[in-house]
């Protein structure tokens, strides 16, 4: 019985090494665009702390608040990469 339960969990496990190294491709494909997120749409904490999750954005265009856009397509967008301060 073990012998199954070992070979699916270390199946599960390369499986799942595979899926994260595919996201932190993708993630190096994208930046950080703060100013730009609608309320309810941004992807992570706010810059000042006010939360910590994803779509507790209160405002469209916060500065505080971002969201991950490709590469080079931020500016273009009317936001910035820089993280504000606190």
């Amino acid at each position: 019985m073990k012998n199954p339960v070992i070979l699916s969990s270390a199946l599960a496990a390369a499986l799942s090494l595979g899926l994260v190294a595919q996201v932190q491709a993708a993630d190096a494909a994208k930046e950080k665009c703060f100013g730009i997120a609608k309320a309810g749409q941004n992807d992570c904490a706010s810059a000042n702390g006010s939360h910590s999750c994803a779509g507790q954005a209160k405002k469209d265009n916060d500065p505080n608040e971002w969201k991950y856009v490709p590469k080079g397509t931020c500016e273009k967008a009317g936001g910035v990469t820089k993280t504000p301060a606190k």
